[in-house]
C-alpha cells in the first residue's frame, strides 16, 4: 500500500495518507484561488480514517493550516480528506487530475487539462439529480 507524508512549511504539523485516492482534481473557484495565493488549487481527495495527523492546526471554515508558518495542508471531515499536493514531501507527484472544477472561473491563458472531466461549477451542482 502506498504511504504518502507532507507538512507545512515550518515543519510543525505533519500528515500521512495511505493508499490511492478517490479522485484528483484542480479548482479555480475563489476560495480556493485566495486559500492557495494561486490561479487555481491541486488535491486530492481520501476516506479520512486513510488520513493521520501531527501537531497543532487551525481550521477556517473546514480548511486547517499551520498557525506557526501559515500553510494551509488539508481539509477533513468525518468521511473525506482533502490534501493540497503542494504540501507533500516529495514533488513532482504521481498524481493526476482527472476532473477541473469551477472552469468558468479559470485563468483564460490557462488551457483545459487534456483528458479531465470539466465542471462549470462544483461537480454535484453540474449534475442535477445527484
Amino acid at each position: 500500500m502506498t504511504l504518502r507524508h507532507g507538512s507545512c512549511r515550518c515543519g510543525r504539523v505533519r500528515y500521512s495518507i495511505s493508499g490511492e485516492p478517490n479522485r484528483v482534481g484542480i479548482c479555480h473557484c475563489t476560495d480556493c484561488r485566495q486559500e492557495s495565493g494561486s490561479a487555481f488549487a491541486f488535491f486530492g481527495i481520501w476516506k479520512a480514517e486513510a488520513f493521520s495527523t501531527t501537531g497543532e492546526t487551525t481550521a477556517y471554515e473546514g480548511r486547517s493550516f499551520c498557525p506557526h508558518c501559515g500553510s494551509h495542508v488539508f481539509a477533513i471531515n468525518d468521511v473525506e480528506a482533502e490534501i493540497k499536493f503542494g504540501c507533500l514531501d516529495s514533488a513532482p507527484t504521481d498524481m493526476v487530475p482527472t476532473y477541473e472544477l469551477w472552469v468558468k472561473r479559470r485563468e483564460p491563458w490557462l488551457k483545459p487539462l487534456p483528458g479531465a472531466e470539466q465542471y462549470d461549477q462544483d461537480r454535484v451542482a453540474d449534475q442535477p439529480g445527484l
